[in-house]
């Protein structure tokens, strides 16, 4: 059996949206959450695949889990680790469970750890994050596709980052949190999500400063000083910017409600120069809407507070039906412009050359069959299927999965025609064919 998404394109999007908690924040909570001793219970968190397949790495450590789908909420408790392994299974279906490493080291003295998976975007190798805890005091070997880190004690240090990396950030602020003295990381990554880490380490009993910036300093602190709390977990910036994108690509109107605008200064600026009408309403809202062609600029992908690369194939959606040509070029990952085969399956214009992508904009998308390679270029191909001519099918939807929560019961709030259905692998789906009736 697989899932598929039917989508029948050309209805502008209207209504309000409530955006979740942040993925790639909750799941780095997650694993700070096992450094104090008791139960810890973290709000506003998604009911993702991600989450749950970090709950059972945190269980696997002997940790008790539990996941409240209607508060969203989950608990922690961390009294008790009885296994420093986190395992090939588990990992290698999703890299951020690595960050797990750091938080095993600091609270065990030890972890084995499976080198990590996830989506195939391009290479993101795990020597930075090696490199930081080796010079925390940690002896590392990498045999059999484990990383073993053990130590007598940490002791803090000095890491400068050759690149912004917010996995080896984090990896570091984790294993730093028990350390001896100070540790200062240079060139840190300064996304919302490593000053949400802090923020939770900080109520934690840690002592974490300078988070939001390139220099990171964390002061020692012993087990003791550390304690179980309550914590609520920062808006999606990326689900927010998802959605804002769907509403103006379908030249709709809507209300994005539960965002942190700041994190998504640089995305907003990006859109009203291609002409998008944004309208800040309160400190947690804004009204996003369109109605008129947009126009083609130039993005380039940066670490935070650049644009994100995350909202990349977002970018290029909107571009392939904008006045004139965009170039994107891709600076932190090689195979991010998966989606360019379906996007010029649907009528796009779209020419790549090694990390850049040059972008003749069309009057309109086609329907088409259409495959989710990874996560964001998934939602790209959802949003490109709505603002489109006829009708669509996305498979492959176990990535869109990981991390947008309700996708589709939240477009349709939105008046998006779109159903989810579970199909025997055989089903004949002949484009442009299906049953209209489900839309």
């Amino acid at each position: 059996m697989v899932e598929r998404y039917y989508i029948k394109g050309g209805t502008p999007l209207k209504g309000e949206v409530l955006i979740g908690g942040a993925k790639n924040s909750v799941l780095k909570l997650m694993a700070a959450a096992i450094l104090a001793k008791g139960e810890s219970k973290i709000y506003n968190v998604p009911d993702l695949t991600d989450v749950e397949i970090m709950l059972n790495v945190i269980a696997q450590l002997g940790c008790k889990t539990s996941y409240d789908k209607k508060e969203k909420s989950l608990t922690i408790d961390a009294t008790n680790i009885t296994n420093v392994t986190a395992s090939y299974e588990l990992v290698s279906k999703m890299r951020a469970s690595f960050i797990i490493l750091g938080a095993l080291v600091s609270r065990c003295k030890e972890a084995r750890v499976a080198l990590p998976g996830g989506c195939a975007i391009g290479e993101r190798r795990v020597d930075f994050h090696i490199r930081g805890l080796e010079a925390l005091g940690a002896k590392i070997k990498i045999e059999n596709g484990y990383v073993h880190a053990k130590t007598n004690k940490l002791v803090g240090s000095d890491v400068y980052l050759d690149i912004p990396s917010v996995g080896a950030t984090e990896n570091i602020m984790l294993a730093s949190v028990l350390a001896e003295g100070s540790t200062k990381i240079q060139n840190a990554a300064q996304e919302p999500e490593i000053v949400d880490l802090a923020n939770f380490l900080n109520t934690m009993g840690a002592d974490v400063n300078g988070a939001g910036t390139s220099e990171i300093i964390i002061n020692g602190v012993k087990p003791t000083d550390l304690h179980p709390i309550e914590y609520t977990t920062i808006p999606d910036r990326i689900e927010a910017g998802t959605f804002m994108t769907a509403i103006i690509a379908t030249k709709g109107k809507g209300i994005i409600k539960n965002i942190y605008p700041a994190h998504l200064t640089f995305f907003t600026d990006k859109l009203l120069k291609m002409g998008a009408n944004i309208k800040l309403l309160d400190p947690t809202s804004m009204e996003v809407s369109c109605k008129n062609r947009l126009n083609s600029i130039n993005f380039v992908t940066q670490p935070y507070p650049g644009f994100p690369t995350d909202l990349q194939s977002m970018a290029m959606t909107l571009l392939t039906t904008a006045n004139g040509v965009g170039i994107i070029t891709e600076s932190l990952y090689e195979n991010r412009f998966m989606q360019v085969p379906d996007l010029n399956r649907m009528g796009a214009d779209i020419h790549q050359d090694r990390n850049h992508a040059i972008i003749k904009g069309v009057k309109k998308l086609s329907g088409a069959t259409l495959t989710a390679s990874d996560l964001r270029a998934g939602a790209s191909l959802v949003v490109a299927a709505l603002m489109a001519e006829g009708n669509s099918i996305v498979e492959k939807l176990h990535h869109i999965d990981r991390g947008y929560e309700n996708f589709e019961n939240k477009i349709r709030l939105l008046g998006g025609k779109i159903e989810r259905k579970n199909e025997d692998f055989q089903t004949n789906l002949t484009e442009g064919t299906h049953n209209e009736s489900y839309l």
